[in-house]
């Protein structure tokens, strides 16, 4: 649902403006997203041994976005969205998530705030389960990082980036570049590293195909002159009631002991059903190439150090913006890996095999 604010009531609001502005507000749009599931979920080995019953949050949100008309065709864009934690209460969090102020021109968008980097945005759609405990995230991108700046949660590619600034270039036949740089802040990371972020992507979207190509690098996160990269290459194609989808992704870091690295391929099918859906995705973490020890994240170096993930599901629409799911997700981690969720983790050690049942509902407005 989307509410119209009028414009004396907008400009209070959002800027406590004594005087209504020069340009009129095109509009505001007050948004969310309700995602809930009950979950039996276990980290051990021995189902019994720490089988937990839960109700747990999916990335819960609510936000104001609106633009505004300028001269020659270019608009004033702004969002300020946060969180909620709809299994407690907790919460809102104004503007913890996708947030931002910038201009929208002929030739572009350039905006700055906190925001899901083109790394993150260029496959994300790619995965049924986003962002659910389900998600892909738990093994590629080495993980999940909600909203961070570049000293907090190092290892993931899967990140919101705080202090950032990002073009879009304008959609030509299909294809979209998206780059992104965030300050370094004057923020320290190990032994006086002034780490930054720098992420790129490139997006094919014609008829029944999606094509991705993305690439994020990560200076000093690990330590002075030491740099981290990922690359990832996806396509999805729609063929009647069936939606295919695959990514391969490579890290690479930099280790004050030499690079670590590791491979991953994900792929999910959609099969739809009427008004429903059934969904399957296997992710693919292979074991971390590198110096004896070395470790970022999940990923180690050595034998017996990947992983693999395991989702089937239903979803069933109640209307456009309603739904209902269930699904059940498995990691089977190798003797020596500990890949944990990516979304509500469950702390597990080396070996064992998160699982989870869940039955949820969502509804957008």
């Amino acid at each position: 649902m989307q509410y119209r604010l009028p414009l004396p009531l907008a400009a209070l609001t959002l800027a406590g403006a004594a005087a209504l502005p020069a340009h009129a507000q095109s509009n505001i749009t007050i948004y969310g997203r309700l995602n809930v599931s009950l979950e039996h979920a276990d980290a051990s080995r021995s189902p019994r041994d720490r089988a937990v019953n839960r109700e747990s949050n999916n990335r819960s949100v609510i936000g104001f976005r609106g633009t505004e008309d300028l001269d020659d065709g270019i608009q004033a864009v702004f969002q300020i969205e946060g969180s909620l934690a709809l299994d407690t209460g907790a919460g809102p969090s104004l503007a913890n998530r996708d947030t931002r102020v910038g201009l929208n021109t002929p030739y572009g968008l350039v905006f700055a705030g906190n925001w899901g980097t083109p790394y993150l945005l260029s496959t994300s759609g790619f995965d049924p389960w986003y962002p659910t405990t389900a998600g892909y995230m738990a093994l590629m991108a080495n993980g999940s990082a909600p909203t961070v700046n570049n000293t907090t949660t190092t290892a993931s590619f899967d990140r919101r980036q705080q202090n950032v600034v990002q073009y879009w270039t304008p959609t030509w036949n299909g294809l979209t570049g998206k780059v992104a740089y965030s300050f370094n802040e004057g923020d320290l990371g190990p032994n006086g590293a002034k780490p930054s972020l720098w992420s790129s992507s490139l997006t094919w979207d014609q008829g029944p195909w999606n094509l991705a190509l993305a690439h994020e690098e990560h200076h000093d996160y690990q330590g002075p002159h030491l740099t981290d990269t990922a690359t990832k290459l996806g396509a999805a194609y729609r063929f009647g009631v069936w939606r295919i989808a695959t990514a391969a992704e490579r890290l690479r870091y930099e280790t004050p002991t030499g690079p670590l690295r590791r491979d991953s391929v994900y792929v999910s099918a959609t099969w739809q059903i009427g008004r429903g859906s059934l969904r399957a995705s296997f992710t693919h973490a292979g074991e971390g190439k590198g110096p004896a020890g070395a470790k970022v994240g999940f990923i180690s170096a050595g034998a017996d150090t990947g992983a693999r993930q395991w989702t089937l599901g239903y979803d069933h629409t109640l209307s456009s913006r309603t739904g209902l799911y269930a699904y059940v997700t498995r990691i089977d981690n190798q003797a020596r890996a500990a890949y944990d969720l990516a979304i509500n983790p469950l702390s597990v050690g080396a070996g064992e095999r998160p699982t989870v049942f869940a039955l949820g509902m969502r509804h957008a407005f």
